[in-house]
């Protein structure tokens, strides 16, 4: 008896220990994430400069569609999509979030686009209890105003500030900040309900498909020849954004969804370091605590919505991430 004894503390020693290596391992999964996207954002930013922004969503559509097919053929997934139409729409709402998100970060500070964007979770929790009948109680609703509040301490808009520090930011930017969102959010909601029945690898490469051509008209129109180092820096917003991905998915499967979450907003002080160390970009007392105020709610939004059974969902939403 004291040997098979002897052999179960081993053997939960080495499960336990097991256990905590992946859990170090998703931490630093979603750490590396985050920094990944955040320098993607600081990539488009500085492309941003002098290339329009649907110029540099198309080009990181089309690296993306590249490797989506390519991750579609050697996974022989077996199908091109039970539900087709689904899928489309999810592609256009993922269009226009990488559009008003990519619109945000050239037109706006770096940090402050970040903060915009992952109020995400806000709409989700509202989108989820009104398209798929997912609970919402009076303390998310709570959560989901404070996250709200913040935003405005850090837009500031005249009708509400009026002279006081107000309109420190342009206001159509950070209405279309707020719209990239919205549609993050959406996109979320419909790769949810798509996780059901489609692969997910299938929901990237939809995603990536109804990019391209939707992106192309606004590209043209404003085409601009990129020169020199623009051309790396294009090329690098796809492959960082393919990194970021790979490494989300990855720490979504490893961690619980909602302490994975809360590391992701690490993402936030990248951007805010990239911001102050390549476009001078300092954040004043109201918008640090704006974004403090978003960050503690959204995280705490995501941890109280972070279930076990909704673990699986939330890896492959990462998989699916539209920026």
């Amino acid at each position: 008896m004291r040997i098979h004894g002897g052999t179960g503390e081993v053997a939960d020693e080495t499960a336990r220990s097991s256990g905590m290596e992946e859990a170090r391992s998703g931490a630093g999964d979603m750490v590396l994430s985050a920094f990944c996207f955040s320098v993607m954002s600081l990539m488009v930013k500085l492309a941003g400069t002098r290339i329009p922004s649907q110029e540099v969503v198309f080009v990181r559509a089309v690296i993306s569609l590249a490797m989506a097919y390519v991750l579609v053929i050697r996974a022989r997934v077996g199908n091109w999509g039970h539900r087709k139409g689904l899928l489309v729409l999810r592609g256009w709402v993922g269009f226009l979030a990488l559009s008003c998100f990519f619109y945000g970060i050239i037109h706006l500070p770096l940090a402050d686009a970040t903060v915009i964007q992952y109020t995400n979770p806000v709409w989700t929790a509202w989108l989820g209890w009104w398209l798929l009948g997912e609970a919402l109680t009076a303390g998310e609703a709570v959560l989901s105003g404070a996250g709200l509040l913040g935003v405005l301490l850090i837009a500031r808009p005249t009708v509400l500030f009026g002279g006081v520090g107000a309109a420190r930011l342009d206001p159509f930017a950070v209405g279309v900040a707020l719209a990239g969102a919205l549609f993050s959010a959406s996109a979320y909601v419909s790769v949810r309900k798509l996780s059901r029945t489609e692969h997910p690898l299938m929901i990237v490469f939809y995603f990536t498909l109804v990019t391209v051509p939707a992106s192309l008209p606004g590209a043209l129109a404003g085409a601009v020849m990129p020169r020199g180092r623009e051309w790396a820096l294009m090329v690098g917003v796809g492959v960082m954004a393919l990194l970021g991905q790979v490494f989300l998915t990855r720490g979504l499967q490893r961690e619980p969804a909602g302490r994975a979450t809360a590391i992701g907003y690490a993402q936030i002080l990248f951007a805010a370091t990239w911001g102050m160390a390549f476009f001078d970009e300092w954040p004043d007392a109201l918008s640090l605590a704006g974004a403090a105020l978003v960050l503690v709610s959204v995280v705490v939004l995501a941890r109280r919505r972070g279930r076990p059974d909704v673990r699986a969902a939330r890896a492959e939403e990462g998989t699916a991430e539209a920026v």
